[in-house]
């Protein structure tokens, strides 16, 4: 299999072992690409990735860019601040706006969930997901799928530990069945406001204590406190979050030794995770951003039908 033979990119749970296997493998390439002098290849050459972000995004929005550039495409990015949206414009018509320019993918975060498959059903153009609501994330599961397989090796039998904000995030979704489909073990913390007993239907295991389960931990992802989407207090104070769930030196010393630290971004230091802790050479944070573009830049190549890597040639 030399590429995704689907047009979009939606969701985790639609995508094979195998399809997340086939996405690390030419992330792998990619990052050699992305890394080297010549960071060019000329996958898309002649095509137009569209991005459209009805909610904030810099990393993301950034990664799907310079992905779309390094593999040479057209690109453009709809600031719906600035576009009709603002003015009343559906989903549905700024679909067919976007069909008549004859976009050849399209890239969208929206604050509605399953909004990316609304629109794959109504354009011709690839979908690809970068964040809908609660609901899915799938781009960052794959990046943090590749950047534990690039530390480990494997996911298989390994105990990842997801820590924070559950309730309201869909980096948490996605990731739960990427590591689950990798054969992880995954287990969920934070505090029970904020850890939904829903999660046990994901086929995850529950706790509210970090101190108890930090030692158990091959990989730890600690999750963004997402303040914006929470509506009411949620838990007493931000003091006595950071007193519990954040991650410091003095924690750490309770950990396995080789445990690999993670973080989607942006980073709340001093929040979920204590500074001198965020700069330890076992926390791949900024390593995660590079891997996510390798990562965009393997989506977009398998989704436009993949060529033997060793075909492609240098600009």
């Amino acid at each position: 299999m030399s590429s995704l033979k689907r047009k979009d990119l939606l969701d985790i749970q639609s995508i094979s072992v195998d399809e997340i296997r086939l996405i690390c493998n030419s992330a792998k390439y990619f990052k050699e690409v992305f890394t080297r002098s010549i960071k060019k290849v000329p996958v898309l050459r002649g095509k137009t990735v569209c991005t459209i972000f009805y909610e904030p995004s810099t990393r993301t929005r950034l990664s799907f860019d310079l992905a779309a550039k390094r593999l040479s495409a057209d690109l453009i990015h709809m600031n719906i601040s600035m576009s009709s949206v603002v003015k009343g414009e559906s989903l549905i018509d700024t679909v067919h706006t976007l069909e008549a320019m004859k976009a050849d993918y399209i890239v969208i975060r929206h604050g509605a969930s399953l909004a990316p498959h609304f629109l794959s059903k109504n354009i011709k153009a690839s979908v690809i997901n970068a964040g809908d609501g609660f609901h899915s994330h799938p781009t960052q599961a794959l990046l943090d799928t590749y950047s534990i397989l690039e530390m480990k090796g494997t996911l298989e039998g390994l105990h990842i530990g997801i820590i924070g904000d559950i309730k309201h995030s869909r980096v948490a979704r996605s990731d739960i069945e990427a590591f689950k489909k990798m054969g992880a073990k995954v287990t969920i913390c934070g505090p029970p406001t904020l850890v939904p007993d829903e999660f046990k239907g994901f086929g995850v295991d529950i706790s509210y204590s970090l101190d108890e389960l930090l030692p158990q931990l091959d990989v730890i992802n600690m999750l963004r406190m997402q303040r914006e989407r929470q509506k009411g207090s949620l838990f007493p104070s931000i003091r006595e979050y950071t007193r519990n769930f954040s991650l410091t030196l003095n924690r750490l010393r309770n950990s396995k030794p080789d445990i690999i630290i993670m973080h989607p971004g942006p980073v709340n230091r001093g929040i979920e995770v204590e500074n001198a802790v965020a700069d330890l050479p076992n926390a791949i944070i900024n390593e995660q951003v590079t891997n996510g573009v390798a990562v965009r830049m393997a989506i977009f190549y398998l989704l436009a039908g993949g060529v033997p890597l060793e075909e492609l040639n240098e600009e």
